[in-house]
């Protein structure tokens, strides 16, 4: 059966489909759900979907329910070990708790981004190209 589905980048995420799975996107954002469906250019459909910020050694989840992504905009996809989830030494906290931290955390990497590219542009002659979310 497997030697009916051609090998191609989508075709490789047919072993995903109903499998708790972790994605990234371009803007940093991570999100766990299940992949109930995706196409040709990696469009993804996942399942009740929450996205999870992080600070140190607490997480908070803000829910989504079903969520479509493009697929350029993912960064990495990787399946989520349901065994080995719970092992994890992470606190969840409220969302409104861990929001300004996060959001700190944001604005810090943004500014050290800046800076770097900074540097590149006036000591090694690289160009300023690329927009929000390019970085990956």
């Amino acid at each position: 059966m497997d030697s009916l589905i051609p090998f191609t980048t989508s075709g490789s995420l047919v072993d995903c489909v109903d499998r708790k799975m972790l994605v990234i996107l371009r803007d940093g954002r991570k999100l766990h759900g299940v992949l109930r469906s995706y196409d040709q250019f990696a469009n993804l459909v996942l399942e009740d979907t929450v996205e999870r910020i992080y600070h140190e050694n607490l997480f908070a989840e803000s829910w989504h329910g079903l969520f479509l992504i493009r697929g350029e905009n993912v960064v990495l996809l990787g399946e989520i070990d349901l065994d080995r989830e719970d092992e994890i030494p992470l606190r969840q906290v409220e969302h409104h708790e861990l929001e300004p931290f996060h959001k700190r955390d944001i604005e810090l990497k943004k500014h050290n981004d800046d800076a770097k590219a900074q540097i590149l542009y006036e000591r090694k002659g690289f160009c300023k190209e690329g927009g929000e979310g390019d970085g990956y």
